[in-house]
C-alpha cells in the first residue's frame, strides 16, 4: 500500500492474512527443505523450556528475531507479535510493582515471557515460509497420519473460504435489516448492532461452510484422495520433489551452534530467573 491510510483499512488487514497462509516472501527458511524447517522450529520449541537462565533465553530470543528479519515475515503478524509483546512487559513490572515485589519477581515473570515470546518468533519464522501444500508435504514425510496431512493443508484452504462467507452472511444481513438509526453516547448503538450481527452470522456462516466442506470431500474421494496419500506408490510419487541438500543440513548445524553458543554465554554470564 502507498500510505498509511491505505494501509490500515479491513482489506489490506484480509489480504495480508491470506499472504502470511498462502505466500512467501521468499525468506531463508522459505528455500529450504520444509522437513528441515520443521525440524528447525522444533529445536526452538522445546529448548527453551529446558532452562531458566535468562542469559540463554535472551540469546534464544535473538536467534529467532534474526530468524523472524531473514524469514521477512509480513508487517500484520509481526506487529502483532511486538504489540503483544509490549504490552505482556508492561504487565510482568506491573505485577512486580502492585504485588510489592523486588527485582527477582520480575526476572521470574521475565523468564516465562521470553520463553513464550521465543517459540512465537520461531513459530512465524518456520510456518508463514512454507506454504500448505509443502506443509503438508513435510509432514506425509514424516509418516504423520494422512489425516493430519490432509487437516493442515485443508484448514489453510478454507481460510478464504471462510472470509468470502462471512463478508456474504454480513452483507446479506445488513442489506436486509432497517436504516441504522442515531449512534446514540459514544456510538454505543453501531457497537450493539455490529455485534449482534456478527452473532446471527455465525450459525450461517458455520452452515454453509459445512456444505462446502462435504462437497469437497466427496469430490476428494471420488477422485481417489484417500487411496493415494495412504498407498506407498501414491505417497513416492507426491513427495518425490522433496530433496535435503548441504545447504539444509548447514541450516540443522548452525543452528545447534547457535543453540550452543547461547548455553556457553549463559554458563559464563548466569542470570536466573527462577530458584534453582
Amino acid at each position: 500500500m502507498s500510505t498509511r491510510r491505505e494501509a490500515l483499512t479491513v482489506e489490506w488487514v484480509k489480504l495480508e492474512l491470506l499472504r502470511t497462509a498462502y505466500a512467501t516472501r521468499g525468506g531463508m527458511l522459505a528455500r529450504r527443505d520444509p522437513r528441515f524447517v520443521i525440524g528447525w522450529y522444533l529445536v526452538f520449541a522445546v529448548v527453551p523450556w529446558l532452562t531458566h537462565n535468562i542469559t540463554v533465553l535472551l540469546g534464544l530470543f535473538a536467534v529467532c528475531a534474526a530468524a523472524v528479519v531473514l524469514s521477512r515475515v509480513g508487517p500484520l503478524v509481526l506487529g502483532l507479535f511486538l504489540l503483544g509483546f509490549v504490552l505482556e512487559s508492561l504487565y510482568v513490572l506491573f505485577a512486580a510493582w502492585f504485588f510489592d515485589g523486588d527485582a527477582a519477581t520480575a526476572l521470574a515473570l521475565a523468564e516465562l515471557t521470553l520463553k513464550l515470546a521465543t517459540v512465537s518468533l520461531a513459530s512465524m519464522a518456520a510456518f508463514v515460509s512454507l506454504d500448505p501444500e509443502r506443509l503438508s508435504d513435510a509432514l506425509l514425510s514424516l509418516h504423520a497420519p494422512a489425516m493430519l496431512s490432509f487437516g493442515v493443508s485443508y484448514g489453510f484452504r478454507m481460510l478464504p473460504v471462510l472470509m468470502e462467507e462471512f463478508h456474504t452472511v454480513v452483507d446479506g444481513y445488513r442489506l436486509r435489516a432497517a436504516p441504522p438509526g442515531p449512534r446514540g453516547v459514544l456510538g454505543w448503538r453501531v457497537v450493539v448492532r455490529t455485534g449482534t450481527t456478527v452473532v446471527n452470522a455465525f450459525y450461517p456462516l458455520i452452515l454453509n461452510t459445512a456444505k462446502r466442506t462435504r462437497t469437497t470431500v466427496e469430490a476428494l474421494e471420488t477422485k481417489g484422495f484417500t487411496y493415494a496419500s495412504e498407498h506407498p506408490d501414491g505417497r513416492r510419487i507426491r513427495l518425490a520433489y522433496l530433496a535435503a541438500d548441504r545447504w539444509d543440513v548447514l541450516l540443522i548445524a548452525v543452528t545447534l551452534a547457535l543453540v550452543a553458543a547461547c548455553f556457553g554465554l549463559g554458563h559464563h554470564w548466569p542470570l536466573y530467573g527462577t530458584a534453582g
